[in-house]
Order: C-alpha cells, then sequence, then structure tokens
C-alpha cells in the first residue's frame, strides 16, 4: 500500500478518538467563550507578577541543611561577619601607592568608606593601625595621615613599614606597591536584601566615580557583595537581551515553517501567556527568582512552541489534503492529543527531577519550567485551537520541499539500515568514550564570564594583589581568654607558618602577628623580640593595652569571639580549580589536627562553592535514574507496547551519553549547571521519540502496514514537525547559552547538543531499530478493504453540528 492511500482509508474510531472528536467539537462549537477562560486563567495567574522579587545572595545557592553553609554560619555568628567589597586603587600615571597624590586617593575613599550604609569596618593601607613605642608607651595611630603633606623620607618609612608588615602586604598592598585596596565590612540587616543590596551597590560606584574624578586612580570593585551583585545583574541583563532574542527566533522560524500570520500570532500567545503564567504561579507562591530560575522565562518560551507547532503542522496538512478548517483541527487533536499529553508530562518528570539537586536554585528552576509546560499544553490544546477555529487561515496547496525531503530521507534510512546501524555503533562507541574526559569542577568567579565587570575585576584583583578565595578555620581554646595561652599561641603561628609555604596562598590573616609586634613594641621596639610571648598574663595585658588604644570600628572581634576563647585564621587564595580547593581545606584542617591536636575546619563562600558541584553530581545520578525510570514506564503505559518501550530507552539515554562524550572532547569540565542537564535534558529529547513512535504505531495497529511502511508514514506525518521543533528548541537554548551566568550557558550548551543528538537518532537509529526489532505482524490488526474507503467529509466551517460517526474517515 502507498503512503498517500493512508488518507482514504481508514478503521473506525477508536473510543479515544471518539472522545477527542467530542472534545474538538465542544471547542469549536464554543470557541468563543473557551477563549475568554483560557484569558481569564491566564491572566490570575499572570497578576502573580505583582509579587515579583530576587534572591541575589550567593547563600542561595545552598539549602538550609547544607553542613558547609551551616558551619559558615556559626562561625559567622561567632565572630564579625566578613560579607565584603574590596575596593582596588591603581595609580594611573606611573608612580607607586605610596605618592603622595595616590595616598590622598586612599584616604579620602577610607573617610567616605566609613559612610556608607552598613560599614562598621573599614581596613585601608592608610587606616592600618601601627604600633611603635615611646618609652614606656604603646603608640597606636593611622599609618598615613594627611598624605599630601609627608614628606618624601616620611613617605619612604611608611611605605616600609606597610610591605614589611605580614597584616598589610598581600592583603591591602602587594609587593611592589603598585597597587592597594580598602577591604569594607558591612552588616546587611537583611530586612529588605531586594532593596538594601542595590542600593550599597549605586553607592559604592558613586564613591568610585568621585575618588576617579578627583585623584589620578583607577577603580576597581570585588568582594562577596560584589558577587551577589553581579548574581543579579547578570540575569536581570539576560532578560532584557535573550528573551527578546528567543522571541525573535520564534517569530522567523514559525513563521518560515507555517507560512501564516495568524497561526505564528497563535503561538506567540499560547507561548508568551505559558511563560508569565508559570512565574506569576511561582510568586504567588513566595517563590523569588535568582540566576538559574532566572533561566526559566526561556526554557518555557522554547518548549512551549513544540505543542503549537505539532498540533499547527498537523492541522495545515489536513487542510492541504482537502479537509476544512475545522476538520482539520479535529483531524490534528486526534492525532497529537495523546502525544502531546506524553510529551508534556516526560518533559515535566525531567525537570521535576532537578529538585533532587541540593542547590534550591535548580530546584525552583524544575519546577517553574515544569509548571510553564503544563500551562502551555494546556493553553495548546484549548487555546490554541479555539483560536485556529476563529482565525482565517489557508493552508499551502503545495507540500513543500521539506516535506519531499522526508519521504526521500524516510527511503534512504530503509535501505541503508545496516550501514546506518554499524555507524550509529562507531559513533555512539567513540563518543562515550570521552566522558572519563569530564572533571568536575566549579568556580564562582567562573560562573560569569569576561564581559562581566566582576569577572573582569576579580581577575584583576587575582593577578595584581591578593587572591579570590577565602577559607577560615575558628581554633578553639575552650576557656575563656585561652587565645593568650603561650602554647595555644604555639599551635596557631605554627598552622599559620605551614599555610604560608603553601602554594597559592596569597595571605594569612591571624592574632598571632599583632601578637609579635605588641612584644617588639614593649620592649623598645627591638627586633629580636619580634616573637610570640612566652607568658599568659603579659600576652593578655598586652592585648588589653591594644585593645583599649584602638579606635572605634577597628577592634578585635572579626578575629576572636567575645570571651577570648578562639581565633579565626583566614587564608586567602588564589584561583584554583574546586577540587585543588577542597583538598587544601581538607589538608589545612588534617595538619591541624596532626600536629596541634586542635580541630577546625574550612569554611566560607569559596569551600561551599567548591563543594556543590559534588553534592550535585551525586543527586544528578540519582535524579537521571529516578526520571528515566519514570519516563520509560510512562511511555510503555501509553504506548501499551513493551517492546516499543525498551526500544525507546536507546534513543532517549544515548543522546545524554553521547552529549556529555562530546563535552568531555571539547570542554572538559563540568560545573553545576552542566551536573544538571541530564534529568532535564532527558524529559526534552524524549518528545521526538514519543512523536514519532506513536505515529508508527498508530499506522501498525489502525492502517495494518508492516515495519517498513509503519516508518515511511511516520517520517511523512511527523517528520516535518519533529525537525522545526528540534531546530527551535536548539536555537532557543543556544540564545541562552549566550548568558554571561555560566552556570546558564554551561547547562543550554550540553543541552543543545543532547537535542541535535537525539534528533539524529530519532531520524536514523530508532527507525533501523524498528525495522529490526518490531518486523513482525501486528495481531488483531484491521485491515481495511478498499471498499471501506469514504471521501473527506466536508464539513462547513460555521456548521456546529457535529456527529463523530459522521466523520469516521478524516484520517491520514
Amino acid at each position: 500500500m502507498k503512503e498517500d492511500d493512508i488518507s482514504q482509508v481508514s478503521p473506525r474510531h477508536s473510543k479515544q478518538d471518539r472522545l477527542i472528536d467530542y472534545y474538538a467539537q465542544f471547542l469549536i462549537r464554543y470557541r468563543w467563550l473557551v477563549i475568554l477562560l483560557s484569558l481569564i486563567a491566564s491572566f490570575a495567574l499572570i497578576s502573580g507578577l505583582k509579587h515579583f522579587g530576587f534572591n541575589q545572595e550567593y547563600r542561595v545557592f545552598f539549602s538550609e541543611d547544607n553542613p558547609h553553609l551551616q558551619a559558615f554560619d556559626q562561625q559567622q555568628k561567632t565572630y564579625a561577619k566578613n560579607d565584603n567589597i574590596i575596593f582596588i586603587i591603581t595609580p594611573k600615571e606611573g608612580v607607586d601607592v605610596f605618592d603622595p597624590q595616590v595616598l590622598a586617593a586612599v584616604e579620602d575613599a577610607t573617610a567616605q568608606a566609613w559612610l556608607l550604609p552598613y560599614a562598621p569596618r573599614v581596613d585601608s593601607v592608610t587606616k592600618f593601625q601601627h604600633t611603635s613605642a615611646e618609652g614606656d608607651d604603646l603608640v597606636v595611630e593611622d599609618l598615613v595621615e594627611n598624605a599630601a603633606s609627608l614628606t618624601p623620607e616620611e613617605l619612604s618609612e611608611k611605605k616600609q613599614i606597610a610591605l614589611n608588615d605580614p597584616f598589610v602586604v598581600g592583603q591591602l598592598v602587594n609587593e611592589d606597591a603598585s597597587v592597594t585596596a580598602l577591604n569594607i565590612t558591612f552588616q546587611m540587616p537583611e530586612t529588605d536584601p531586594q532593596v538594601e543590596l542595590p542600593h550599597l551597590v549605586q553607592e559604592i560606584r558613586t564613591l568610585k566615580a568621585d575618588i576617579e574624578a578627583k585623584y589620578p586612580v583607577e577603580v576597581r570593585l570585588s568582594g562577596v557583595v560584589m558577587l551577589s551583585n553581579a548574581f543579579f545583574e547578570s540575569s536581570m541583563q539576560d532578560q532584557q537581551t535573550l528573551v527578546p532574542l528567543m522571541y525573535l527566533a520564534i517569530i522567523i522560524i514559525a513563521f518560515v515553517l507555517l507560512r501564516s500570520i495568524g497561526a505564528t500570532i497563535a503561538t506567540l500567545l499560547v507561548v508568551f501567556l505559558s511563560m508569565l503564567a508559570a512565574l506569576g504561579g511561582f510568586f504567588y507562591v513566595g517563590g523569588l527568582m535568582t540566576p538559574p530560575s532566572a533561566a526559566a522565562t526561556t526554557i518555557i518560551t522554547t518548549l512551549a512552541v513544540a505543542d503549537s507547532i505539532h498540533i499547527l503542522v498537523t492541522m495545515f496538512s489536513g487542510m492541504r489534503k482537502g479537509m476544512s478548517r475545522h476538520d482539520a483541527i479535529r483531524y490534528s487533536l486526534r492525532l497529537n492529543f495523546g502525544p502531546v499529553l506524553l510529551t508534556s508530562v516526560t518533559t515535566g518528570v525531567g525537570f521535576l527531577s532537578m529538585n533532587l539537586s541540593d542547590t534550591p536554585p535548580f530546584n525552583d528552576l524544575g519546577n517553574i519550567t515544569a509548571f510553564g509546560v503544563t500551562v502551555a499544553f494546556v493553553l495548546s490544546v484549548t487555546l490554541l485551537p479555539s483560536l485556529m477555529a476563529v482565525i482565517p487561515v489557508k493552508a499551502n496547496t503545495s507540500e513543500g520541499a521539506f516535506s519531499v525531503w522526508m519521504h526521500r530521507f524516510a527511503e534512504y534510512v530503509i535501505e541503508k539500515r545496516k550501514g546506518i546501524f554499524l555507524l550509529s555503533v562507531v559513533i555512539a562507541v567513540s563518543a562515550v568514550f570521552g566522558i572519563s574526559h569530564n572533571t568536575f569542577e566549579d568556580d564562582f568567579i567562573g560562573y560569569f564570564d569576561k564581559s562581566v565587570e566582576f569577572r573582569r575585576d576579580a581577575d584583576y584583583l587575582d593577578e595584581k594583589l591578593t587572591g579570590i578565595y577565602q577559607v577560615s578555620y575558628s581554633l578553639e581554646t575552650g576557656e575563656d581568654y585561652g587565645v593568650s595561652d603561650p602554647q595555644f599561641l604555639q599551635q596557631v603561628e605554627s598552622f599559620v607558618q605551614w599555610f604560608r609555604q603553601q602554594p597559592k596562598v596569597a595571605h594569612v590573616n591571624t592574632y598571632t602577628d599583632t601578637f609579635k609586634r605588641l612584644n617588639k613594641n614593649m620592649h623598645g621596639d627591638s627586633e629580636r623580640y619580634y616573637a610570640l610571648p612566652d607568658d599568659k598574663e603579659l600576652a593578655a595585658q598586652y592585648l588589653l593595652l591594644y585593645e583599649l588604644s584602638l579606635p572605634e570600628g577597628m577592634d578585635l572581634n572579626n578575629q576572636m569571639d567575645i570571651g577570648r576563647s578562639s581565633t579565626r585564621v583566614n587564608v586567602t587564595l588564589h584561583n584554583m580549580t574546586s577540587t585543588e580547593l577542597t583538598a587544601i581545606s581538607e589538608l589545612g584542617s588534617k595538619w591541624l589536627e596532626e600536629n596541634t591536636q586542635l580541630k577546625a575546619y574550612g569554611v566560607g563562600p569559596s569551600v561551599m562553592f567548591a563543594y556543590i558541584s559534588d553534592t550535585n553530581m551525586k543527586s544528578m545520578f540519582l535524579s537521571t535514574l529516578v526520571a528515566i525510570l519514570i519516563i520509560s514506564l510512562l511511555i510503555t503505559l501509553s504506548l501499551r507496547n513493551l517492546r516499543l518501550g525498551l526500544i525507546s530507552l536507546i534513543p532517549n539515554v544515548l543522546p545524554l551519553a553521547i552529549a556529555f562524550g562530546v563535552w568531555g572532547y571539547t570542554v572538559g569540565e563540568v560545573n553545576v549547571g552542566v551536573s544538571m542537564v541530564m534529568g532535564m535534558a532527558l524529559g526534552i529529547i524524549v518528545d521526538d521519540t514519543v512523536h514519532f513512535l506513536s505515529k508508527y504505531l498508530r499506522a501498525r495497529r489502525e492502517e495494518g502496514l508492516d515495519s517498513q511502511d509503519a516508518v515511511r508514514y511516520a517520517f511523512s506525518s511527523v517528520g516535518v514537525a519533529i525537525v522545526v521543533t528540534s531546530i527551535i528548541l536548539i536555537a532557543g537554548f543556544s540564545v541562552l547559552a549566550q548568558s554571561s551566568f555560566g552556570m546558564n550557558s554551561g547547562m543550554a550548551k550540553l543541552t543543545s547538543i543532547s537535542i541535535l543528538v537525539a534528533l539524529i537518532a530519532d531520524f536514523l537509529l530508532l527507525p533501523v531499530l524498528l525495522l529490526k526489532l518490531d518486523a513482525k505482524e501486528y495481531a488483531n490488526v484491521k485491515k481495511p478493504a478498499a471498499s471501506d474507503a469514504k471521501p473527506v467529509n466536508e464539513i462547513n466551517d460555521d456548521d456546529d453540528e457535529f456527529n463523530p460517526d459522521t466523520t469516521e474517515n478524516v484520517y491520514v
């Protein structure tokens, strides 16, 4: 039987088809009511956008029960918080930091920084509390005051003091004095973070502009506060650029395919409402947007197009075969309702599997997208058909080159199936070997590409002055004022000296340096006494005298707890991989316990981000396994064919393996965003398999075709739609891949590769597997005789009367 004959001969409707026929007629008859109710429901959800909120803090990436976050919070409660902005100052005119104008800029910036909101402390080379002895008195004063009036000799003296003090060099000024920095500490009230952070960043940028305008210096900004702000600004930038670009791509692709302005507008309406309704629903339940979850706007926009395209392509195909517009709508819903429902469910399952991630923003991304896909399905089978029943559209009389090409491609696959199978095996094995080239690394600075100002400034800080990662250890004595005990002092000092010898350590901040300096001061500034005091009472007196001499805001609460029973050692590290960072953090804890019997664990934002990839990799494997099991079960139950359910596993799982293999050969680094691709990508790439198998199975069961003719039928009936939806999906994720936020861009790139490989697998490997493994005749198939053929029943577009028994022949 020729493929074209299928449209002329058909058995009676199945019960499911008759129900869909009734449903389709209801939509057509009450189209204006359905349109109105769909819009009302959509706008009810969209109204949730008024509750829009954005969580820009880096802490949002960690769940409340994350052990590294809990340890960090405990240390933050013990000592003063160290959320900071690093104000990096570089002289412009070939002079060093100890030029009068540059020091004047530092003095001015320091004075103004004290006035910034929520700033209890500012450390700078000019504000450094230099100690010296005058007789029996201890003098504590700012290292530099009124820089413009200092003589060259005085400036030289200040420079030598700064470059020889371990607190200053490597933290506030580099070794050649070409760059200096202010470390501004903030105590954010966190009553309204969405207002506090943008306001603070605006104030610091105003200060930056003022200093650059008044002095011959260049200012850059880094630190934890700027990191949090970079998350927010990158996300907003993406929304302003990527989303419009995505809609432009959809308009162009949809119009080129459908060649109908009305159908393109209807598609855009469904997509736009789906995306906004999903976001509105998320904000209604109190959700806050984050950089990863903000990607849901582009992902939903991309996925929502697929349902509409399948329904519209089939509708126009029916119209080209002579059906009226309303008959074509019924015909399209009959063929697509089940597959579109199944693909929506499997896509939702894939994204819901992201709830197994230990990163809350990915939980939100999965939930928002799953809800958006659900809304898109509902609108695709309610609003879209109703709109198409209203909008006057015409189908082109010609099939189009794409459809003709599908017929030829089907014949090619059938003819060359042995060669295609062997080539597929070779390519698959070669690509899968690339998986071993992947390394699981994370770098929260690397989340931003170099187009982001924060990334450029952080790289500059790491290159010119100090590291960008910090690991903090809390060392406890177990008794009040135990930090003055000589034995404990020696233990801390040995730990500090060990760390200073480790590679990539930029700076170690410890109170033992202060004790050595005080001991020297109290012995007439003799270098021979630059050592730790060996008497506890004497050390305690030094500490008390020093603290009483410190100006307000420059106390030692950032280094010791209130009871002086514990101290914090901050280790600043240069840029390194997450594996290196976790290794040195754990090595520090191990060395401390083995050599001092003290126990402490390295904590800090950098440590938390370093561990996040590892925890997410474990959850990724679990989520992918769960998604595979659920999706495979759904496909098997829907098709009611265990053999086809098992066959579907190959073109569904293999593209993920190949994609990760290609990633291993080309990129090789898997961060937390990339690690979450498997579950969500599985839910997406399964769509093409479902649509192909559903048409193949319809041809075998209802048309009585053998496997070769069923493959031809599947290609001719759904091939164009699969290609177009895949192109739209790849285009959508390719747009998202341009994001300046590395988590989103990496996730989008790998997903695009997965979709492309899945398209190739579904068009080459899947048909070959069906021809080989599903060649037997299907039992109990009604093969209609030629006498059963009936002409297509024409129904006038304005005729609301309908009886499914009189239109049983409206089939392809």
